[in-house]
């Protein structure tokens, strides 16, 4: 059975590989490998998900299983004025992402995190998330309800799904959970949901 990249410390043999992608006008450079998701390119729900943050302006930034880093890293470099963080579970993925982020000259915050858990009391203005689907329905309500202890008043959840992996009723748990929920992209067999955190009514 394949190893699944949701994991601490990925077991199968490093294997890197180079791609590289199109954003913002810029070309960056990749550096993936095996044990870690997306493996030679950037899948397209995560191109559809930086789609969807292109004109999204914010003081701090959170890519939230960040893999080998293309959404932080190509946010920072749209958004040099943020301040960017980045986590995973997966070891490998973190030190990915930070290479990636020198590589392409870009200044970010890397944390191996179970979840929020290297991030508890820091607050987020915008939180980005290709979810792990395959960890399961309870995993990702987890993130989820995390996600918006996690967010300042008003902050904003971007999350990116398959439309057939889940993608309505992750829409209604959403809703459910921060009070609002709607589509801000479709394409390719995907949605990128965003949730608002409600300010409290005075």
């Amino acid at each position: 059975m394949q190893e699944h990249y949701y994991s601490r410390r990925p077991e199968v043999a490093s294997s890197p590989e180079t791609t590289s992608y199109k954003y913002i006008g810029r070309t960056f450079t990749f550096t993936t490998d095996a044990g870690v998701f997306s493996k030679g390119k950037v899948d397209r729900g995560t191109d559809l998900l930086l789609e969807a943050l292109q004109g999204v302006s914010c003081e701090s930034f959170l890519d939230m299983g960040c893999g080998y880093g293309p959404v932080g890293v190509c946010y920072k470099a749209a958004h040099p004025e943020t301040a960017v963080f980045m986590g995973d579970i997966n070891e490998r993925a973190c030190e990915l992402a930070e290479k990636n982020s020198s590589q392409n000259g870009v200044s970010t915050s890397v944390r191996q995190t179970d979840g929020f858990q290297a991030f508890e009391g820091i607050k987020f203005n915008c939180i980005a998330m290709n979810p792990p689907i395959r960890a399961g329905k309870e995993v990702l309500r987890r993130l989820m309800s995390e996600a918006k202890v996690a967010l300042t008043g008003g902050g904003r959840l971007y999350i990116v799904i398959r439309t057939r992996q889940g993608a309505s009723s992750m829409k209604d748990y959403l809703d459910g959970l921060f009070g609002n929920c709607e589509d801000v992209e479709r394409g390719s067999g995907y949605r990128v949901l965003m949730s608002r955190k409600l300010l409290p009514e005075k």
